[in-house]
């Protein structure tokens, strides 16, 4: 079956709400930190709360490039509960990991339906998606090794506090 363009940027558009979904579920995470006083992870959650966002009008910017008309969805309420840090980056990774299944199968379609510019602006999607998967797995590696210390997770904290914002958060 053959596909079309209309196809891919419809699949596109939702994935705009899947990158702002996934910008709204970080910054829940951010705010269990912050309420925790893990201000070193709630820092790092919130700048890649701001990624995903990043992520999304990227996508927007392309379609607007291309003429298509943009439909914003609505956002569910993010996850703002959880048990544990471990809780947190096993989140994440699983966010990650969505993302990632979403745009893999949209470079398939676009492919398919030999959507060349879309082709080649998700190519930029899927090595980005390879880099943040490997990181919360990292991540989520790292808490897993110090989770039963709670010096080593507070160190862990620090560490995680010392990534720069994409827009910087103005002190209290």
């Amino acid at each position: 079956m053959k596909h079309t363009s209309e196809e891919v940027y419809n699949r596109l558009n939702d994935q705009i709400h899947q990158e702002l979904a996934a910008w709204y579920g970080y910054l829940g995470m951010s705010i269990w930190c912050s309420k925790n006083y893990f201000a070193g992870f709630a820092k790092w959650l919130n700048s890649q709360s701001q990624e995903e966002y990043m992520h999304a009008v990227k996508i927007q910017q392309f379609l607007i490039d291309r003429g298509v008309q943009i439909t914003l969805q609505p956002i569910s309420e993010p996850r703002q509960e959880y048990s544990s840090i471990t809780e947190i980056f096993e989140a994440a990774l699983a966010q990650e990991q969505s993302n990632s299944k979403s745009l893999n199968s949209i470079f398939q379609l676009a492919f398919e339906s030999q959507a060349y510019a879309s082709v080649t602006e998700l190519q930029w999607f899927i090595t980005e998606q390879v880099e943040e998967e490997r990181t919360a797995q990292t991540n989520l590696a790292h808490i897993k090794m110090v989770a039963s210390d709670p010096a080593a997770v507070l160190e862990l904290d620090k560490s995680f506090g010392a990534r720069e914002s994409i827009f910087p958060i103005p002190p209290a």
